[in-house]
């Protein structure tokens, strides 16, 4: 997995099921649709600015931490 958006996404979906939320309620609290969730975890989309702030406020995580992929396995 080499593109950047798709190391993001896996790194979300990391994040996120740390966090016991689903797809559905993550995009609830981010006021997103689950879908475009599914498409940014898969490497298909990326979040705005403006979303990466509001993922990173409902995972209470850096927003740094979306990019640490030091420990990815």
């Amino acid at each position: 997995m080499s593109s950047l958006r798709a190391k993001f996404g896996k790194q979300l979906r990391r994040i996120r099921k740390r966090r016991d939320l689903t797809q559905e309620q993550l995009a609830e609290i981010v006021d997103v649709s689950p879908e475009f969730i599914s498409n940014v975890e898969r490497g298909i989309n990326a979040p705005s600015f403006e979303t990466l702030e509001k993922l990173a406020e409902a995972l209470r995580v850096a927003i740094k931490d979306f990019f640490d992929y030091d420990h990815e396995t």
